[in-house]
């Protein structure tokens, strides 16, 4: 069994971050404008309590994963949240836990941190992120609404 590395962000992960996150938002039929990718790449590298921050997964040394999560406060806590925003495998890589391997990346962060709750969405039909997700976290049965725009 090949063993999965996780590591934060690197500058130097640039073309594989954005392939990785182009794939991603593909997968949800969704496209950013360059100043999005640009931004975001700053920010990931951005001092700040709330910045936003980034792991890789590697199989035999090829960056195969991406996850990013954010820490943000809230009314029912001291400590606030962590909320894993982006979670992409690329799809030869599924299954070899890598996926897992980031999801545990980000709580082993979080409670460093001192930070007890990580949360994330998916879509209803991400059917086989929704088998990892049922196996290493709990469904807590609520319901996303949002304001913005449709695509």
């Amino acid at each position: 069994m090949t063993a999965i590395t996780i590591r934060p962000l690197e500058q130097s992960d640039h073309a594989e971050w954005r392939r990785l996150w182009t794939d991603y938002l593909t997968f949800y039929e969704a496209t950013v404008p360059e100043e999005v990718y640009q931004t975001t790449w700053k920010r990931l590298f951005t001092e700040g309590e709330f910045e936003p921050k980034g792991f890789l997964a590697f199989l035999d040394g090829k960056p195969v994963g991406l996850v990013h999560f954010l820490y943000h406060r809230s009314c029912w806590s001291l400590e606030g949240n962590c909320y894993l925003q982006d979670l992409f495998t690329d799809p030869d890589a599924r299954g070899s836990g890598a996926g897992a391997a980031l999801i545990e990346a980000v709580r082993g962060h979080a409670e460093a941190r001192g930070v007890a709750n990580v949360y994330w969405m998916t879509h209803e039909t991400n059917a086989t992120a929704r088998k990892l997700y049922d196996r290493v976290a709990r469904r807590t049965g609520f319901i996303e609404y949002d304001l913005l725009p449709p695509h």
